[in-house]
C-alpha cells in the first residue's frame, strides 16, 4: 500500500464537496485509468499488485492475464520468481478470498481483515465448531503448518488425531480463518502444477504481522485503485462493515460526488477521473478479475442483465473482455494437442472496428498465453 503514499499525501488537504454528478461513463473512465486499463503502463510488477490492492487469485493463472492486460511488455516469469522470492505471496485477505499480494501488503492487511475471516468461519461452519476451543486448535494447526507445510487434507487427518470428533474441513476452516496462512510454490507458478499447500505468513516471510494496521490508509488504496466510491463500495470490495464511521474521520481530506443515482461518492482529491468520451481499446479481463466484485453497484463497469453470464451458480465469475471499458463478452482458452484456441462469446453484436481491434488484442493474447503452440486460433461464438 506504500506504492499510493504519494497520492494518499496529496489527498490530505481540504474538504471538498462539489455536490457534481458522475455518469457512468465517467466513473468507468475513471476506473479504467486507476486500474491501468486505458493504457498499459511501463512499472515494476510488484508496484503494480500493490496499486491494485492485489489481485484476486483463486485461479492460479488469473493474476498472469490480470498483469498482462495492464502492463507494457509484461512476462510470466516476472512475477514467478516475485513468487519464488517471496516478495508475494497468496493468501485469504479480502472478502475472505484468495488474493496475491505483495508481502508488505500481506503483513498489513491481515490484521485489519480478521473480522472478516471470523465471520466466514462462523457461516460456513458455525455449527461444526460450537463448544470448540478455538483458539487450541488454532494453535495446534499453526505449529503443524510451521513444522511442515502441508496441504488442507494432509492437515485435516492430522488434526483429526487430537481432535476425532470434529468435522476435518471444519477443522481445516478454523485454520484458515484465524490462522495466517500462505499458499507456497509451486503452487501459482505459471506452467508448473501442484497441489495448495499451506504455512503461516509469518514463517514464509519471517517477519511478523503489522502492530499497527492503517484501516485509514487501507480506505485509501481502494479510493486510489477503485474510486471514485460509496461507503458500500468500499464494504463489498473488503468484506469489512461500519466503514460509515472511518469514512466520515477522513471526509475532511476527501472529495464528494454523487452518482446518477443520487449516492455520495467518495474519492482522493487529486486521483484521475478522465474525461467520459477517453479512448478505450478493448481489454481481457482475467477470472475473478477484482473490478467485477469491488462494488454494491456495477453499472460503471457491466450490465446487471449480463451479470448470471458472468457469475455462475456454483462461484465462478468468468474471464471478461471489455468493450468501449465495459464488459461486453466472456473468453477461455484452450491449449492441447490441437494448439491453443482463444474461444471469444460476444454479448453484442460487435462492429468490424470492434472485431478487428478486439482480435488484434486476442492474437496478443494467445501469443502470452502459448507462445510455443504449434497453431494458435481464434473462434467467435
Amino acid at each position: 500500500m506504500e506504492a499510493e503514499d504519494k497520492v494518499r499525501n496529496e489527498g490530505l488537504t481540504t474538504e471538498k464537496a462539489t455536490g457534481k454528478v458522475l455518469n457512468d461513463r465517467e466513473l468507468n473512465r475513471a476506473l479504467l485509468a486507476r486500474q491501468m486499463l486505458l493504457h498499459r503502463v511501463k512499472l515494476p510488477v510488484l508496484e503494480v499488485v500493490e496499486k491494485l490492492v492485489g489481485l484476486q487469485a483463486q485461479s492460479p493463472n488469473a493474476p498472469y492475464f490480470g498483469l498482462w492486460s495492464r502492463l507494457e511488455g509484461f512476462r510470466h516469469e516476472e512475477l514467478s520468481q516475485l513468487m519464488r522470492d517471496r516478495q508475494v505471496v497468496r493468501m485469504a485477505l479480502l472478502r475472505s478470498t484468495l488474493h496475491l499480494v505483495s508481502a508488505r501488503d500481506a503483513l498489513q492487511l491481515r490484521p485489519l481483515l480478521q473480522s472478516v475471516m471470523d465471520r466466514s468461519l462462523r457461516g460456513s461452519f458455525g455449527k461444526h465448531i460450537k463448544g470448540i476451543d478455538l483458539e487450541a486448535l488454532a494453535a495446534a494447526g499453526r505449529a503443524i503448518v510451521e513444522k511442515e507445510p502441508l496441504t488442507f487434507n494432509e492437515l485435516g487427518k492430522r488434526l483429526g488425531e487430537q481432535w476425532p470428533g470434529l468435522n476435518p474441513e471444519a477443522a481445516t476452516a478454523v485454520i484458515r480463518n484465524r490462522v495466517p496462512l500462505v499458499q507456497i510454490p509451486p503452487r501459482g507458478i505459471w506452467g508448473e502444477s501442484g497441489q495448495a499447500v499451506h504455512t503461516t505468513v509469518e514463517a514464509w516471510l519471517g517477519q511478523p504481522l503489522s502492530s499497527s494496521p492503517d484501516l485509514d490508509g487501507l480506505i485509501r488504496s481502494y479510493l486510489a485503485a477503485f474510486g471514485p466510491a460509496t461507503v458500500r463500495d468500499i464494504q463489498v470490495w473488503s468484506g469489512l462493515t461500519r466503514i460509515h464511521e472511518r469514512i466520515e474521520s477522513l471526509r475532511p481530506h476527501l472529495i464528494t460526488f454523487r452518482n446518477e443515482r443520487g449516492e455520495e461518492l467518495f474519492d482522493l482529491p487529486n486521483a484521475p477521473r478522465p474525461d467520459a468520451d477517453s479512448p478505450s481499446a478493448p481489454r481481457f479481463l482475467s477470472e475473478f478479475d477484482n473490478m467485477l466484485l469491488s462494488y454494491a453497484d456495477r453499472s460503471r463497469i457491466m450490465n446487471e442483465n449480463d451479470r448470471k453470464r458472468v457469475f455462475t451458480s456454483n462461484g465462478i465469475i468468468r474471464a471478461t473482455l471489455l468493450i468501449d471499458g465495459f464488459v461486453a463478452g466472456t473468453w477461455k482458452m484452450t491449449n492441447g494437442r490441437g494448439g491453443a484456441v482463444l474461444h471469444i462469446e460476444p454479448f453484442r453484436a460487435l462492429s468490424k472496428r470492434e472485431l478487428d481491434a478486439l482480435s488484434e488484442e486476442g492474437v496478443r493474447l494467445l501469443y502470452f498465453a502459448a507462445p510455443n503452440a504449434a497453431t494458435s486460433d481464434l473462434i467467435f461464438h
